[in-house]
């Protein structure tokens, strides 16, 4: 069983940045690829970043050179530095992991972007 808990959302102006956090509880998950998703009203999740075990990122074409994925195994946390930031980047953001074979989502943190 694996916990993931988001924070860090907020409500902020265009051009401006938030951090997101996701702490995992329960596993250890420094040997697991971890993902960011969002999900804006009406639309369905996307996929917005992910990090492997070994530090690898990768981006959807929409963040890339804004958001940048880090980890910090020592505190079994990952983080979404978002930069720049637009109105249609206004959504729920979710960390998720697959352990095991299952699949582990956090509640999302919501992030507003006022224009």
């Amino acid at each position: 069983q694996v916990q993931l808990v988001e924070s860090g959302g907020g409500l902020v102006q265009a051009g401006g940045s938030l951090r997101l956090s996701c702490a995992a509880s329960g596993s250890d998950i420094s040997r697991n690829a971890m993902d960011w998703y969002r999900q804006a009203p009406g639309k369905q999740r996307e996929a917005v970043a992910t990090i492997t075990s070994g530090g690898n990122t990768n981006y959807a074409d929409s963040v890339k050179g804004r958001f940048t994925v880090s980890r910090d195994n020592a505190k079994n946390t990952v983080y979404l530095h978002m930069n720049s930031l637009k109105p249609e980047d206004t959504a729920v953001y979710y960390c998720h992991v697959i352990k095991r074979g299952y699949d582990y989502w956090g509640q999302g943190t919501q992030v507003t972007v006022s224009s």
